[in-house]
């Protein structure tokens, strides 16, 4: 099975260019037509078509997508299966976005390791974006993410939320945060949304971020303001660095597991989301 056909032709698919994708998958323009141009004569149809308005693909084309994906996955479900036999029973490769991997994934691993010992493990925090396209591509087996993309072969699943509190390091009240002191945290599009509903005001301050951990390090660094995970609150608090802002809205993050839709209903899978709502809970 000549999978570098199907991943190079899913890649044009998206870019539509030649020449992007071989930038992506950093091979020559050349070996990207000699791919295509393989993928053609086996199927003794066309599946790009090239012109003035770039490349499209053809009716032959749209119809091999579905069919190319679910290779794809099946080829790389393949190839961990047979990297882990005869050290593990199976094997599997979760993906978590980092503000949640940064609350949980300690007693997370704990708690895998002890209900399934005949699992290998691969843990890997990333954002939103990332883990969708890791998924649909069959890269991972699981993702705890903030924004789903509700993709056709993907299953999503709400399971729990995380709280967001805004903390100062000199301000007891929003009135008294000054822009230029501002740290505009944007988590997720769902959380800026709320974020910019509520804090309408500092939507232009000069500093942003998209991770708990970067906010925290720059309020302890530099001073300012900005919303942080609830236990970062806590901590930056016990360390006398910053104070909760007493008339702050709380912003709520909700939480996803995301899967494939074949393996939805797996005991594995199930068991997993369950421990992650309850920690998530618990935190």
């Amino acid at each position: 099975m000549q999978i570098d056909l199907i991943e190079t032709f899913l890649d044009l698919m998206e870019t539509r260019s030649f020449n992007r994708t071989a930038e992506r998958l950093n091979i020559t323009q050349s070996t990207v037509s000699h791919r295509v141009n393989a993928l053609e004569t086996a199927f003794n149809r066309k599946l790009f078509s090239r012109g003035k308005g770039g490349t499209l693909p053809t009716a032959a084309g749209l119809r091999l997508v579905d069919h190319a994906k679910a290779l794809q996955s099946q080829w790389h479900e393949a190839a961990r299966a047979v990297e882990a036999a005869g050290t593990y029973e199976r094997a599997m490769r979760i993906g978590i976005q980092h503000d949640v991997a940064e609350l949980v994934v300690g007693r997370f691993l704990k708690a895998m390791r002890s209900e399934m010992p005949g699992t290998s493990i691969y843990l890997e925090g990333d954002y939103s974006n990332q883990m969708n396209r890791d998924l649909g591509a069959g890269d991972l087996d699981l993702a705890v993410l903030y924004t789903p993309h509700h993709l056709p072969d993907l299953h999503y699943e709400r399971i729990g939320e995380i709280a967001y509190i805004l903390v100062s390091t000199n301000a007891g009240t929003i009135a008294d945060i000054r822009l230029e002191d501002y740290i505009y945290a944007n988590y997720s599009p769902s959380f800026d949304r709320a974020h910019r509903l509520v804090m309408p005001q500092f939507a232009s301050a000069p500093v942003s971020t998209g991770r708990d951990l970067i906010a925290a390090e720059l309020i302890s660094t530099l001073g300012g303001a900005a919303y942080v995970t609830r236990w970062t609150a806590e901590a930056l608090k016990a360390k006398g660095i910053a104070q909760p802002v007493e008339d702050a809205p709380v912003i709520a993050q909700a939480v996803h597991a995301a899967t494939n839709i074949r393996s939805r209903h797996a005991h594995q899978h199930r068991r997993l989301m369950a421990i992650l709502s309850d920690l998530i809970s618990a935190a």
